[in-house]
């Protein structure tokens, strides 16, 4: 039988949240068919034993080793079938068909590369799920910079973070979040797969650009929606907060490098960036224990 969506998930120690994301896609999932494909990094939690004792109709490869996103998700995807990919997180669910909106709309629209749905918070609030390709206002004008913070409602940090626009509509974007992706499995075999050299962070917007480089389209569809429990993955944070900042380095050497001055400004920046954010974890934490 031919299978229209392969959806990797790429677990890491979300035991708690399998049967949320599972249960979800198999009850809503109806207008196409599908495979899940799940994509196990070296979990401390038992994920991959649950997984596998809970959900024989999930296809489970375990990788000895945690990889990464991207790599895991180049895993899942070699392993698939579909003619259709949705990279998909583990803490997510959806309460639709919307798996089949966001294949119905690649089907019928050629010049898309990608197509992201609408997220939505726990509380079924909007989350700010696409942005504009960072560049190097970003570092004053990103979503958690003293700036955004300050002044909200700034110009430039509406600009980048896409949040001056009718979320209700379909319109074209830079990037939208890795959290849930879809491509055809012909788009990514022409962008090469996601950068493995992202171990997490900046894989999407990195796979955004390059899908844009082939001249197709990226597509934010509301229509289609998927709740994200955002964060919930990430249970490292000093091991995540280094590898965040890599991401901007290694994203900045691929698609904004521009001479060696500006290449040594910029990799002092994001190296003391990761200090002073690792500096004040530090400190947090020894309150707390206090």
């Amino acid at each position: 039988m031919t299978i229209d969506v392969s959806i990797v998930i790429v677990t890491f120690n979300s035991k708690a949240h399998l049967a949320a994301c599972f249960e979800s896609l198999r009850q809503y999932t109806q207008a196409v068919s599908y495979e899940i494909i799940a994509v196990d990094n070296a979990s401390l939690d038992g994920t991959a034993d649950v997984i596998k004792r809970d959900y024989p109709w999930v296809r489970l490869l375990r990788r000895r080793t945690n990889g990464g996103l991207s790599a895991a998700v180049n895993d899942g995807v070699a392993a698939s079938e579909g003619r259709y990919v949705l990279a998909l997180n583990p803490d997510t669910r959806v309460e639709e068909d919307s798996v089949s909106a966001l294949a119905a709309y690649l089907q019928e629209h050629a010049d898309a590369g990608i197509v992201a749905p609408k997220l939505l918070n726990d509380d079924g609030t909007l989350q700010l799920s696409c942005r504009a390709f960072p560049g190097y206002a970003t570092a004053f004008f990103n979503r958690y910079s003293l700036l955004t913070r300050l002044f909200p409602n700034n110009r430039y940090s509406r600009s980048y973070l896409m949040d001056d626009f009718n979320h209700d509509e379909t319109r074209d974007v830079d990037w939208a979040s890795g959290a849930a992706l879809m491509f055809a499995r012909t788009t990514f075999d022409e962008a090469g797969g996601w950068d493995a050299g992202f171990f997490m962070f900046s894989e999407d917007v990195d796979f955004c650009r390059r899908v844009h480089d082939l001249g197709r389209r990226v597509v934010y569809l509301p229509g289609a929606r998927v709740y994200h429990s955002i964060g919930v993955s990430r249970r490292a944070p000093a091991r995540i907060v280094v590898a965040r900042h890599r991401s901007m380095w290694r994203y900045y050497q691929k698609h904004l490098r521009r001479n060696r001055a500006i290449d040594v400004v910029t990799a002092t920046g994001i190296a003391a960036r990761c200090v002073l954010v690792l500096a004040g974890q530090g400190l947090r934490n020894l309150a707390r224990r206090r």
